[in-house]
C-alpha cells in the first residue's frame, strides 16, 4: 500500500491469471478509481465493499480478458464508468473468443464510456488531487496499450499494464501485438520517466525503471 496525505494506492493480484488490479482511492470521500480490474468479479466487489468505495472509473491498461473480462458488471454494480483505448477496441469487442480460448468465463462486453488518449489526466475531488494521474500511450503489447503515471506520491508509481515487467517485456505473440512497437514504446516513453520509480506490473513482482534501464535484457 502507498499513502499520501488522504490518498491511497492498493494492488493486489486478481482472477486466476493474477492480473494486479488497483485500487485509488480517497480516504476522507471515499471517491475511487480502479485499474484493470480484471476477470474475478467476487474478489474485486469484496474489497470495494469493504473499503467503502465509491467508484467513479474503471481504466483499463489493455482489452486482454484477464485485465478487463468483468469489468461490465464492475461499471454496472459500481455505476462506473468504463475506459479504454481505441485501438483495444476490436480486442474488447471479442472478449468471448478470448475467454474460449483460455477455456476462462468472461462477461460480455458492456459500454465503453470514454476513449483514453495518450496524455488524458484523470482528478479525484480535491484541489490537491487535481489531475494527478496521466495516461501514457504505450502499444506494442496490444495497439491500445497504455500505461498509468502519477509523481503525488514520494516515490512516482507507474502501472504498466503489460507492457514493461520485472527483466522482461510484455508478451507481442497474440493479435495486434508487435515487438518493434512495445521496444520503442518502453525506450521512449518509460525508460526515460525518473530511475526512482516504482513499476507496478501486470503479473508478478514490481520493479523500479532504474532497475529495468540498466538489467533489462529486451532494453540493451
Amino acid at each position: 500500500m502507498r499513502k499520501k496525505n488522504d490518498l491511497v494506492l492498493e494492488s493486489f493480484p486478481v482472477g486466476s491469471f493474477q492480473c494486479n488490479c488497483s485500487l485509488i482511492y480517497s480516504e476522507s470521500t471515499k471517491e475511487a478509481i480502479v485499474v484493470d480490474p480484471g476477470n474475478d468479479l467476487e474478489q474485486i466487489m469484496t474489497l470495494i465493499k469493504e473499503r467503502d468505495l465509491n467508484v467513479k472509473k474503471l481504466l483499463h491498461t489493455h482489452a486482454h480478458f484477464d485485465h478487463i473480462g468483468q469489468s461490465a458488471e464492475v461499471a454496472r454494480k459500481t455505476g462506473a464508468t468504463c475506459h479504454l483505448h481505441d485501438g483495444d477496441m476490436f480486442l474488447y469487442e471479442s472478449l468471448a473468443q478470448q475467454g474460449m480460448f483460455f477455456n476462462q468465463p468472461v462477461a460480455e462486453p458492456g459500454e465503453i464510456h470514454s476513449k483514453l488518449e495518450d496524455n488524458e489526466t484523470f482528478s479525484l475531488e480535491s484541489k490537491e488531487l487535481k489531475e494527478f494521474l496521466h495516461t501514457v500511450h504505450t502499444p506494442g503489447h496490444t495497439p491500445g496499450s497504455c500505461c498509468f503515471y502519477t509523481d503525488y506520491f514520494d516515490t512516482p508509481v507507474l502501472l504498466a499494464g503489460d507492457t514493461l515487467f520485472k527483466g522482461s517485456i510484455g508478451r507481442t505473440d497474440l493479435p495486434g501485438g508487435d515487438t518493434d512497437q512495445i521496444l520503442k514504446s518502453i525506450k521512449n516513453r518509460l525508460i526515460g520517466l525518473p530511475g526512482e520509480t516504482e513499476v507496478i506490473t501486470g503479473h508478478g513482482p514490481e520493479t523500479l525503471i532504474h532497475f529495468e534501464k540498466s538489467n533489462n535484457p529486451f532494453l540493451s
